[in-house]
């Protein structure tokens, strides 16, 4: 396949973009389940090792499948180069790692994923790293919150599970004008529906196992970036530490990008028709969805995304008991706290993806007890309503 997939629609890179194939001529991506790989000659062995000769040199960290996923992703994102890792939280863990050294500083937002707190409270502060946790919105605390030895912005947008949309470009701004890196989880919305690099992000982190997957196959991460600071130093922690994305699943993975845009589509039209559905429920407080006009961040979603994704939140009245009721009714959606799968899923975060984290934390990070997410499928959305209608309607 030729490499000039700039040049290619988005739909067509997904499709196409990382594919070379073998003297067999398949049409479709070969699987590689290979350890390692052999060599013509000792100093064949020697100049791939050595790094002067191009090659494959151990799966590890050199897969021809693993190779076409990280191409594919890093075309649809716009970045120079791709780190497939193990898992989305490998893929964090490895860019801090690889970036970051004892004393260094991170300033966050308090929108997070649950186990992203605990990844920068218990384990990197074993490290000498120190975070800073902000108001996501409060571009102010953001600059106020840098030290001489902040190094990295890190922010989930949108956010899980509340969806908050921060201002990618203006974070931007405030990262490079203090020498910072800014670093953007684009898990919910995907390179089909906002590409951080073209608002000024330096690096990109994804949980494959979510919508690139699209159907809860498979565990990955990925990282993407400049060829300095991906290519070069995230790859040689890879490397040299070993968490890596498995040929099997990277397989999977690109199977998935190609299906992508459709997906996303799909399922944000999906979650849209939730979100005005649920707004009008009588036992609703409040609903989280950046497509609604009631969303804070509404016109900023507009402006940054081309769709506002598939999932949605809302606040059930009655707390914990009556969100757990509304669980506990459905049939056709599923309970389990992955999201991005063609099967619609329901969790209560306060006690699942969010559930190690202290209640104070909770309450800063604005998760309350009543609080529901959805992550909206692809089956029929009436279906998905009358399902949800059996909670919201018990006494």
């Amino acid at each position: 396949m030729t490499d000039d997939f700039e040049k290619w629609g988005f739909d067509t890179r997904a499709v196409r973009a990382g594919q070379h194939r073998t003297s067999e001529g398949e049409n479709s991506e070969p699987l590689f389940v290979t350890s390692s790989y052999v060599f013509k000659n000792a100093a064949e062995a020697a100049a791939r090792f050595a790094g002067t000769m191009p090659g494959n040199i151990y799966s590890r960290f050199t897969n021809p499948t693993v190779r076409a996923f990280e191409e594919r992703l890093a075309a649809l994102e716009g970045g120079a180069t791709c780190v497939a890792t193990a898992s989305g939280m490998v893929a964090i863990l490895s860019t801090c790692l690889a970036l970051l050294k004892s004393g260094d500083h991170i300033v966050t937002s308090r929108s997070l994923f649950g186990a992203t707190i605990l990844l920068f409270n218990n384990y990197l502060a074993k490290f000498g790293i120190g975070t800073t946790y902000v108001p996501l919105t409060d571009y102010a605390a953001w600059e106020k919150a840098i030290k001489p030895n902040t190094k990295l912005l890190f922010l989930e947008t949108p956010t899980n599970p509340l969806m908050e949309i921060a201002d990618i470009a203006r974070l931007a701004k405030i990262a490079h004008a203090k020498g910072c890196l800014l670093v953007v989880d684009n898990v919910f919305c995907t390179p089909a529906q906002q590409l951080p690099f073209r608002l000024g992000a330096d690096i990109v982190i994804h949980s494959a196992t979510k919508y690139i997957d699209g159907q809860g196959r498979c565990i990955g991460g990925a990282v993407i970036g400049s060829q300095e600071l991906v290519g070069e130093k995230v790859y040689g922690f890879m490397r040299t530490c070993g968490p890596s994305l498995s040929p099997f699943n990277a397989w999977v993975f690109l199977k998935g990008l190609e299906t992508l845009s459709l997906r996303v589509k799909a399922h944000s039209a999906n979650a849209w028709e939730l979100a005005q559905w649920l707004e009008q429920q009588p036992r609703v407080k409040r609903v989280y969805y950046p497509g609604l006009a009631s969303h804070p961040q509404h016109e900023l979603a507009k402006q940054q995304q081309s769709g506002f994704g598939g999932i949605v939140s809302f606040e059930v009245k009655g707390g914990q008991e009556a969100a757990w009721r509304v669980i506990d009714s459905v049939r056709v959606i599923s309970i389990t706290a992955n999201l991005g799968d063609a099967k619609s899923t329901i969790t209560h975060p306060a006690t699942t993806t969010h559930g190690r984290l202290e209640p104070e934390q909770r309450a800063e990070a604005g998760i309350s007890d009543g609080l529901v997410r959805i992550s909206a499928g692809l089956e029929d959305v009436e279906d998905l309503k009358k399902d949800l209608a059996r909670g919201l309607t018990q006494k």
